[in-house]
Parts: C-alpha cells; structure tokens; sequence
C-alpha cells in the first residue's frame, strides 16, 4: 500500500487530505465477499482509508487473512482500529499481527502522523451516555465493566497528548455520543459507547472523530466541545452514497 504523493493527493486543491472512512466489514471465513473493488475504488478517490473496527465477523485469523489478502487492492495507505467482534475468539494478537504485516497502521491508544494530519485510535468501550452512564457502584463486575471504559478514555487522551499536527483524526469502534447511535433500539445504548470518550476528546481540538459498531445509528453528531463525529459504519446511509464516508480534514 504505497503513500501517493502530495502532488496527486491534493486533487482539490486545498491543501486537504481526502481520508475514506467505513466500519464493520465482518470479514467471513467463507469468503464469499471480496472487498477488493471497494479498495481499488476508495484508492482512486481519498488520499487515506480509515477503518472502524469489527474488521472480522468471528475474529478468527483466517478472516483476518483474507481481508489482508483484499487489501492488496489499497494503493493508499490503511489506518485502522479493531472492535468487539475482532476479540470474539481470542486471537486478536494474531489478527493484529497480520494486519500490521499487510501494511494496516492498526492503531490501540497510539497516534501516528501521515499527510500531515495525526491519527488518534481506540476501540473504546461500552458504558452509556450523559446522565445515564453507568458509575462504579455496587458489584466487582459492575466495576470492572467502569474501569475498563475508564481505560479506554484514558488511553485515548494518552494517544492525544502524542500528537503535534494541528489537524486530528479520532479513531473508534464505539461511539462517544449518542446521536450517532440514535435510530438502534434505546435499550442497547449503554452497549454502544460512552461519553467518557467524548469528554476526553473535548480536552483536544479535534478536526472530526469516526466510528462505528452501530449498524443502525445516524450518519452525524457532534461531541459536547462541537467537535464532528461521524457514524461509518458499512450499513449507515452516507453522503457519497458509497459504503465509505469521505472526509476531507
């Protein structure tokens, strides 16, 4: 996946990088969908390919395989997070090594610099929104469940505090508001994502944040601090009419 130059990226002629951005592709074992066509086209038309997490469908290497296999089409370079889905069995090691093998900049409380725009990426974690965010209060699992929302933030301002461009990327898997989410049932917005995320991105000027993980959320929102957030996963209605969101930032 070769970085193009800064001649051919800047197509606009505004000094913007063109990043495409998509989520939950759950890559099956079967491969009986290639996402091969959908990278030659996001490299012909962004300057970056963001992907959002659940890049497997049972987080089995195999699948991991194969979706490195299609990006070989990507003549751009891959900036990615993993999701719930990546972990499901137990090989998320293995998945990672072999995305980071294919060229993927797989991204998990780190932050890395190209075209001049810095990328920020998590997975993030469950835990609510607003008022109804769960506290820790009560059982040790209950606890547990907090504490590992609270990492996740924390890891995410650790990544931030990495980064010197003057332009920000976000990368997650699960949401830091609930407007993306709205449009999925109400009882599984506390499984969606956390404010915690978004109180930790308001520390920072941010030039737009991205996730997915809510198959049935809403395309746009934006965090309490105004910064942008966008819903990418694959099956959200987008304004390119695409599976992929494009951003210029």
């Amino acid at each position: 996946m070769a970085e193009r130059s800064k001649a051919d990226r800047k197509a606009s002629g505004n000094g913007k990088v063109k990043v495409a951005a998509v989520g939950d592709l759950h890559v099956q074992e079967d491969a009986q969908t290639s996402y091969r066509d959908l990278f030659g086209e996001v490299s012909r038309e962004a300057d970056i390919l963001v992907l959002t997490g659940d890049l497997t469908n049972l987080g089995k290497p195999k699948e991991a395989e194969l979706l490195a296999e299609d990006l070989r089409a990507c003549s751009i370079p891959v900036v990615a997070v993993l999701g719930n889905h990546d972990y499901e069995s137990g090989c998320v090691d293995q998945i990672a090594a072999t995305l980071r093998q294919a060229g993927v900049y797989l991204l998990d409380g780190q932050a890395t610099e190209l075209m001049d725009v810095g990328f920020v990426g998590v997975k993030g974690f469950v835990g609510g929104f607003g008022s109804r965010m769960l506290g820790s209060f009560g059982e040790p699992a209950i606890k547990a469940m907090v504490a590992e929302s609270v990492n996740e933030a924390m890891r995410l301002e650790n990544a931030m505090r990495q980064v010197r461009a003057k332009r920000t990327l976000v990368v997650l898997h699960y949401a830091p508001i609930p407007e993306t989410v709205d449009g999925e049932p109400p009882e599984i917005f506390p499984f969606l994502g956390s404010s915690r995320l978004a109180e930790t991105i308001d520390r920072f000027k941010v030039s737009a944040v991205v996730h997915g993980h809510a198959h049935r959320g809403s395309y746009e929102g934006q965090t309490p601090g105004g910064a942008k957030v966008y819903n990418v996963a694959m099956h959200i209605t987008k304004p390119t009419g695409r599976p992929y969101a494009l951003l210029e930032i």
